[in-house]
C-alpha cells in the first residue's frame, strides 16, 4: 500500500466513523512550506468514546493499533498510532487538547488536498504555532526549520496579529520574534 491509499483510507474511515480531524505537523508544515520525505503524518483528531470504538473496529486487521493506548490517548488528550505493518506507514493520531488555542486552531481548518485526498489541515499560521510550540518543549530544530519555511514562504500573507496573540498565550513569543525577524531577512528560492 502506497502512502497516499494509507492516507486516503485513514480519512476515509475517520470520515464514516463520525470523527472530525484535521492535517498538522510536518505534512502541513512540507505543504505551506518546503516539502520533506516523511514516513509518518501528523492528524489531530476530535473523538468521542463510541466513535472512537467505530474507527477503531473499522482498522483492516493487517494495520497495528493498540485499543488501550487509543483509550488512554483519548482520557489523557494525548496521542496514539495507527501502523500499516504491510508498508511501514504511521499515522499519528494526536487527540485535540481542550485549550483554548487548540478549540481555535480546529475550527480554522481549512480544505485542501493533501496526498490525493480532500481533507481539512491546520492554516499556515496554525502550524507555525504549533511547530514552534514543539520546537520549545523538545528543543528541536527540526521543528523550528519547518515553521521557519512556512514563514518564508506565507510570509506576506500571514496574519501577524494572529500569530503574536496565541504566541503570547502559549509562551513562545520571543521564539515567534526570532523566526519572524529570520523570515524577513531571507528571501524565498
Amino acid at each position: 500500500m502506497s502512502q497516499e491509499a494509507f492516507f486516503a483510507q485513514i480519512a476515509t474511515l475517520l470520515k464514516a466513523a463520525g470523527i472530525p480531524f484535521m492535517i498538522s505537523g510536518s505534512l502541513a508544515s512540507s505543504f505551506y512550506g518546503e516539502p520533506r520525505a516523511t514516513n509518518d503524518f501528523d492528524l489531530v483528531i476530535d473523538p468521542d468514546a463510541a466513535n472512537l470504538n467505530r474507527f477503531l473496529n473499522s482498522l483492516p486487521p493487517e494495520w497495528y493499533v493498540s485499543s488501550e493506548a487509543a483509550h488512554s490517548a483519548l482520557a489523557n488528550r494525548s496521542m496514539f498510532n495507527v501502523i500499516d505493518t504491510q508498508g511501514a506507514w504511521k499515522a499519528d493520531l494526536i487527540i485535540r487538547k481542550r485549550r483554548p488555542f487548540s478549540q481555535q486552531e480546529f475550527t480554522r481548518a481549512a480544505p485542501a488536498t493533501i496526498l490525493g485526498s480532500q481533507v481539512l489541515i491546520v492554516t499556515p499560521e496554525d502550524s507555525i504555532l504549533s511547530k514552534l510550540e514543539w520546537s520549545a518543549e523538545s528543543e528541536s530544530q527540526r521543528q523550528y526549520q519547518d515553521a521557519l519555511r512556512v514563514a518564508i514562504l506565507k510570509r506576506d500573507a500571514l496574519d501577524l496579529d494572529y500569530l503574536r496573540r496565541w504566541a503570547k498565550e502559549l509562551g513562545i513569543e520571543q521564539l515567534l520574534t526570532k523566526l519572524l525577524t529570520e523570515a524577513t531577512a531571507t528571501s524565498p528560492n
